[in-house]
């Protein structure tokens, strides 16, 4: 099955005492790369999300953000900064003396001040947040790879159909080269008449020697059948394959331009250059969309 690397996936999820939201963006990279988005309270459920993500996702660069919200009391206490409340009495002293103020510095006052008096979130219980949160990424995870799995398989579509496009050209190829080397013959006898004229006989053994060095030099065929080979297996994995397949289909692009670039340079034919230029343009579209799979 091919996946895209691109995709986005949702999921919400409560537990009465709180909602928690996941929701996950991919895009393509090198190697697995997972970060994690969210209030660092909750950060010691960051790794069970990530092993949640790990399982659907094995390429590709991946950014979770979570949101909790929706807390009931039971989960709310207020807690006393007893530190930031010592500075904001030494400083509001020290401006009294400084410019000779008036007034009573209490209790009201200082319980207005930021982050005296804050309302926060009471984790007590790691394991059940966790899981809830999990609960999202797991709904979220499940919708990127449908996501992921429906764009892998339009994508899969265009690679079987430039594949064998490719094969129609390799077949043209491949019925063409017998003929380059029989007109090479008709070109070198001809331009040898130009030059001597009628006066001396064409000596055909050498004809057919030099005919046999060009051949030999222009010969295709391995090339041929190595690409079409490596069209073959290009169906086979995007057809067959299950789990990731873009690294490998990443190497045998590599190895459809080495033969394209050879045959290219061998050939000696126009016809055949130009069916070949047609090839490495079909070729370079794959590589564009392989960098997209997962």
């Amino acid at each position: 099955m091919i996946k895209s690397m691109t995709g986005f996936g949702r999921g919400e999820y409560s537990d009465g005492k709180r909602n928690v939201t996941a929701e996950i963006r991919t895009v393509n990279h090198r190697y697995a790369d997972i970060y994690v988005k969210m209030p660092k309270r909750y950060s010691f459920a960051e790794e069970k999300i990530k092993s949640i993500l790990k399982e659907k996702v094995k390429r590709g660069k991946a950014e979770i953000n979570i949101i909790v919200e929706n807390l009931t009391e039971d989960d709310t206490s207020i807690k006393l900064n007893t530190q930031v409340a010592g500075q904001y009495m030494e400083n509001l002293k020290a401006l009294q003396q400084e410019y000779g103020l008036t007034g009573d510095i209490d209790i009201k006052l200082l319980a207005t001040m930021p982050d005296v008096l804050r309302s926060v979130p009471d984790v007590e219980n790691e394991e059940e947040v966790a899981a809830v949160i999990g609960k999202a990424v797991e709904l979220a995870a499940a919708a990127l790879d449908e996501m992921r799995i429906t764009e892998g398989g339009r994508l899969a579509e265009d690679l079987l159909a430039r594949g064998e496009l490719i094969r129609e050209i390799v077949t043209k190829i491949d019925k063409r080269a017998p003929l380059v080397a029989e007109e090479y013959v008709t070109k070198l006898t001809n331009r040898i008449t130009e030059l001597i004229g009628g006066q001396v006989e064409i000596p055909k053994d050498r004809i057919l020697v030099e005919a046999a060095v060009f051949a030999d030099k222009a010969n295709i065929t391995e090339e041929l059948v190595r690409l079409d080979s490596h069209m073959k297996q290009l169906k086979t994995i995007l057809t067959e394959s299950n789990g990731p397949v873009g690294k490998k289909l990443d190497f045998l692009v590599q190895e459809m331009n080495r033969e394209a670039n050879t045959i290219g340079s061998k050939a000696n034919d126009m016809e055949i250059t130009s069916l070949m230029l047609e090839t490495k343009s079909e070729i370079e579209k794959i590589r564009e969309q392989v960098q997209n799979i997962e």
